[in-house]
C-alpha cells in the first residue's frame, strides 16, 4: 500500500499502537485502587468483605457493578493520530 512519506509498515504500527493504548485504558479502568468503601456508593448497601479484599478500592456492590457493566456506553471512534484536523492545530 502506498503511504507517501511514511515508512513501510507505518499504518500497521499505528493500528497496533491504537489497540495497545485501548487495552491499557481498559486494564487501568478494571483496576480499582485505594481504600475500599464499606458501603456501596450508589445504593448504600454493605459491600461484602471478600469483595473488598479481592478488589482493593472497590466502590460499588455486586448488583450496582453488574448494572453499570450492562449499560451501553458510546465512545467516539476518532483516531487522533490519523486525524488531519489534529495535525492542523
Amino acid at each position: 500500500m502506498a503511504t507517501g512519506w511514511a515508512k513501510d509498515g507505518a499504518v500497521n504500527d499505528q493500528i497496533e499502537a491504537s489497540i495497545s493504548e485501548e487495552l491499557e485504558r481498559l486494564r487501568a479502568k478494571a483496576r480499582p485502587s485505594g481504600e475500599s468503601f464499606a458501603e456501596c456508593a450508589e445504593c448504600g448497601e454493605a459491600i461484602p468483605e471478600a469483595r473488598r479484599k479481592a478488589l482493593p478500592g472497590v466502590k460499588l456492590c455486586i448488583d450496582c457493578q453488574a448494572e453499570r457493566d450492562g449499560r451501553f456506553e458510546v465512545r467516539p471512534g476518532i483516531n487522533r493520530r490519523g486525524s488531519k484536523d489534529s495535525q492542523l492545530r
